[in-house]
């Protein structure tokens, strides 16, 4: 049986009067709203911040595979000393009266370990590149309730195939904060749970939803990222 993966998510987008969600750490006009959210997620979250740089290739296939569409995604965590590469699928969102009733998104997921030469294989397969983008950013591991992973990230595009090293933001000034669990069909909905509950610790800094609702201008942002960063002894 697969795992479940249960996701929700905030979009923080630089604007000229106000916030949603949190503020890139390049505007000086205000307090670094990431660097506030960090320091917030450093206590709530009791470890260490990892450093994330995740290079992210979306392949799907082809017509020689079937009248139904797939898609795979193989990512590598280039921060790592000793990067591997992963293949991922992420099925389709939950439907149905239950997934009406919490708060999280439920997608199944299937995920492994490959070799550096993956792609040759899913190639040789009919898969083709649709899209890569390289994830930075940061995230945490923890367990509350339930093992929980946020991530923080900016999304960059590559000007060339695979050169990571020539990676540009998708849109800049916007961040995008993941919190995330693995359940099963079992106990998804106590971990939904567990996880809304520790969003809710977020605000006001920022609020979270399902991925594809909106979240609205949180407008306490401003005020808790300096109070945040006062308390932290942070001058920006």
């Amino acid at each position: 049986m697969s795992p479940l993966i249960l996701s929700i998510v905030s979009i923080g987008r630089r604007t000229r009067d106000n916030v949603n969600g949190v503020r890139s750490s390049g505007d000086h006009r205000n307090p670094g709203h990431v660097e506030a959210l960090e320091i917030l997620l450093q206590g709530l979250c009791g470890v260490h911040k990892e450093r994330l740089r995740i290079h992210e290739l979306c392949l799907k296939s082809g017509p020689n595979l079937g009248h139904v569409a797939s898609e795979v995604r193989v990512l590598c965590d280039l921060e790592q000393p000793d990067p591997t590469w992963m293949v991922r699928h992420i099925g389709g969102a939950m439907r149905g009266s239950g997934a009406d009733q919490i708060s999280v998104l439920v997608r199944a997921m299937v995920e492994s370990k490959v070799s550096k030469n993956v792609l040759r294989l899913f190639y040789a397969l009919g898969y083709k590149l649709d899209h890569e983008l390289l994830r930075v950013g940061f995230a945490f591991h923890f367990q509350r309730g339930a093992s929980i992973t946020v991530t923080v990230s900016s999304v960059n595009k590559m000007l060339k195939l695979h050169a990571t090293d020539e990676a540009v933001p998708v849109t800049p000034g916007i961040q995008l904060v993941e919190v995330t669990a693995l359940a099963s069909s079992e106990n998804y909905t106590e971990v939904a749970a567990a996880v809304s509950s520790f969003c809710e610790y977020l605000a006001p800094l920022l609020h979270l939803s399902k991925p594809g609702t909106s979240t609205g201008v949180v407008s306490t942002a401003a005020a808790a990222a300096a109070s945040l960063m006062s308390d932290a002894g942070v001058t920006t």
